[in-house]
């Protein structure tokens, strides 16, 4: 009985085999489905165009759209369905408050659907960092969010921002980002919005984080992760930007030899709710600043002691007396992104203590 059932199997797959060939009928194996990725524009060097292929300094940021830079990757239909928005058109020295919380809202909505699996923005590198990490702090999703942008125009004969876009598509479609937080993608690079920092002025391989390392590395379409961020990010903040229409001023100073009170003064005058003292080693303040410390804190103004060095923790009350005058310590974050968290943190509440919790936290 078993002999004539393969008998007869063997005879139906015989006679559908012929079928196919008569009738040139194709059966497709089944595809995986695609991811969908929405990248949102907001100009930069990937958006940019030089006078001549040769041109790699010098060159006018933010003149290709979005739609433009898509078709310039034909590649990428092959990996994901891909949308364009264009949320600005500037280069990145040029950002502003209300283009991250534009950027943020947009964002947040829409991962909030089930149409979208992960977000590309495109960025000038300039203050890239900056508002990887703003975004780091306000995305409540665990969808993957990839900022790339690119040294080198899209004119240059060797631009890298064709192929940093396809691999920041591949990142933001893989199973592998989820939860990571708000990801940088250059030079086939995978790093933390919060360590990365822009370390060369014109270099492709400028984005690192010098102590703390990548996170991992696109090879092809493969993403391998060799660690994690493990500083709370995205849907495990205390932070919401989606009733929000602007955010407190904050400003840096910065330290030198020879320094006096001057920009400090400058900057509370200016109606700063909080400053960032870019110290000289671990953050020190010097002698003739420390009077203009003091008037601030009298006036409210929140404090953050960072350091201009760019690594390594800023120790609290190791070159200042943090815990007598009420001052916070940036832990490792730079001066521009201790701007940022500090902003946050500004909308939430002024005591220097639950701010000093957030530095620790993030």
């Amino acid at each position: 009985m078993g002999k004539k059932v393969l008998r007869i199997t063997a005879l139906i797959c015989l006679l559908v085999f012929i079928l196919t060939l008569q009738t040139g009928m194709v059966v497709a194996a089944p595809t995986a489905k695609l991811p969908n990725i929405k990248i949102l524009a907001t100009g930069g060097t990937i958006a940019g165009a030089g006078v001549s292929s040769t041109q790699t300094v010098g060159y006018k940021a933010a003149v290709t759209p979005v739609d433009a830079l898509i078709n310039n990757v034909p590649e990428l239909k092959k990996i994901a369905n891909v949308s364009g928005e264009q949320i600005s058109q500037i280069a990145s020295e040029n950002m502003t408050n209300e283009i991250w919380l534009k950027l943020a809202k947009r964002v947040n909505e829409l991962l909030s659907t089930d149409d979208v699996d992960g977000i590309v923005i495109t960025h000038g590198t300039d203050t890239l960092e900056e508002t990887a990490y703003f975004l780091n702090l306000v995305v409540k999703s665990r969808k993957p969010v990839v900022l790339v942008g690119a040294m080198r125009p899209a004119t240059s004969m060797s631009a890298d921002g064709p192929m940093n876009l396809y691999r920041a598509v591949v990142l933001a479609g893989s199973k592998e980002a989820i939860g990571k937080g708000v990801l940088v993608m250059l030079n086939d690079q995978i790093s933390s919005a919060r360590d990365v920092t822009k370390t060369n002025t014109s270099n492709l391989d400028t984005f690192r984080a010098p102590e703390l390392g990548f996170l991992g590395y696109i090879q092809n379409e493969t993403v391998s992760f060799y660690r994690q961020p493990t500083r709370k990010h995205t849907v495990d903040t205390e932070f919401d930007v989606m009733n929000l229409t602007e955010l407190p001023r904050v400003d840096i100073v910065y330290g030198y030899a020879n320094n006096t009170r001057v920009m400090l003064d400058a900057a509370v005058a200016a109606g700063a709710k909080g400053i960032v003292h870019a110290g000289t080693g671990n953050g020190s303040i010097n002698v003739n600043v420390k009077p203009a410390i003091e008037d601030a804190l009298k006036k409210g103004v929140v404090i953050v002691r960072s350091s201009r060095v760019g690594n390594g923790i800023v120790t609290r009350n190791g070159e200042f007396d943090d815990d007598k005058y009420n001052t916070v310590v940036s832990d490792t974050l730079n001066p521009q992104k201790a701007r940022v968290l500090l902003m946050l943190a500004l909308t939430k509440t002024t005591d220097p203590q639950e701010i000093q919790r957030m530095f620790w936290e993030y």
